[in-house]
């Protein structure tokens, strides 16, 4: 599926965070993509990977999680790391600790953090980039010689591990490569209005990179950030892809390859949310979860359903969990790929285990050959 690592790249990543994946280029992303399939195939044949012994591997999750919990445990677990999952609202954030101090508290015991912060729009990256800098001017003043990346778990900008876990899963269902295949990001209805635009953003920002003609569709009002999109051009300049953006969703997936319907937030009213917030104006922010769940209501015919199916090439189905089973996609869709969507979470457990080892191991490729 993907070829073997190429050393000289792989040397680049070592020490490295990954906070969104327009931070590494194509050929540093196809190098972990190449250790995380190298690390699949190790894993299915049952050989040891445990690179890092004796290290702790931290993550902070302040939103929920099931499948990027169970990634990050079993991806340390299997470089031979003791991971720990750190609950967000037991830190001191909410006391008034900030990032960088964060940072320096966990990164003086840790050797990996993962964060999850994705709730907030406008917050999330931001908290990540200080966690780092926390973590980094311990260590520099520490003399302490240990490399502690950051990994994004989730944030408002970027989710790079489930995307990249797409991007593989993707390449396996199509042979190898989506260079020419045409993917349609959409939009569906959720009864709940604050999830994040991460994953969409990452999606288009990440696929267009590797030839994919990518075509977004949501109604008005459900844009996504500017640079995100911005980066969803240039990829798709450099590639030889495409990016168009549609409010047709049965237009999006006329003739499409692989479909990902997702709900995701209206934008305006995510950062009007977040003003509300800091002013704890309680009625404020009642008034706009109601506008926002009747803005979703007015589009509740955006679901993918047998009829939308059919009109693509007979597409796979791709999801990030958890789907609003009867809102985003009907049982029967679900049913068809309910095996296909877990086969596309696992595989974000390699990814996971490719960017620690790439950041943490020295000549890695020699080691996983």
């Amino acid at each position: 599926m993907t070829t073997r690592p190429d050393p000289d790249v792989l040397a680049t990543l070592r020490h490295r965070s990954l906070l969104t994946t327009h931070d590494y280029t194509t050929a540093e992303l196809e190098a972990v993509l190449a250790v995380a399939d190298r690390f699949q195939q190790l894993d299915r044949a049952g050989a040891s990977t445990a690179l890092l012994p004796n290290e702790l591997a931290y993550a902070m999750f302040f939103d929920n999680s099931t499948r990027t919990k169970s990634a990050w445990a079993g991806a340390a677990a299997r470089l031979g790391m003791q991971p720990v999952i750190v609950d967000g609202s037991s830190t001191q954030v909410s006391h008034g600790e900030t990032a960088e101090e964060t940072g320096a508290m966990l990164g003086m015991n840790a050797h990996a953090l993962g964060v999850r912060h994705d709730l907030i729009i406008g917050e999330g990256n931001t908290f990540m980039h200080d966690v780092k800098r926390g973590i980094d001017n311990y260590l520099a003043a520490t003399d302490d010689s240990r490399s502690v990346p950051i990994v994004n778990l989730q944030c408002d900008i970027d989710h790079p591990t489930q995307t990249m876990a797409d991007l593989l899963w993707l390449r396996e269902h199509f042979g190898g490569d989506v260079a020419g295949k045409r993917i349609a990001v959409s939009w569906a209805y959720s009864p709940s209005y604050a999830k994040p635009l991460s994953v969409p953003q990452g999606l288009v920002s990440l696929l267009t990179r590797f030839g994919a003609n990518v075509t977004l569709a949501h109604p008005e009002g459900y844009d996504l950030l500017p640079d995100p999109i911005r980066w969803a051009h240039e990829g798709a300049a450099e590639s030889g892809g495409s990016f168009e953006v549609t409010t047709d969703m049965d237009a999006a997936f006329a003739g499409a390859d692989a479909v990902y319907p997702k709900s995701w937030g209206p934008q305006a009213l995510m950062f009007e949310r977040v003003a509300a917030n800091k002013a704890r104006d309680t009625a404020g922010l009642h008034d706009i979860e109601q506008r926002a769940l009747a803005m979703n209501a007015d589009n509740r015919d955006w679901i993918c359903d047998e009829r939308r199916m059919a009109l693509t090439n007979d597409a796979l189905y791709l999801h990030c969990l958890p789907a609003d089973i009867g809102d985003e996609v009907t049982p029967g869709v679900m049913d068809q790929f309910r095996v296909a969507v877990a086969e596309e979470a696992n595989k974000k457990v390699y990814v996971v285990m490719a960017l620690l080892a790439a950041a943490k191991v020295d000549d890695l490729a020699a080691r996983i050959a």
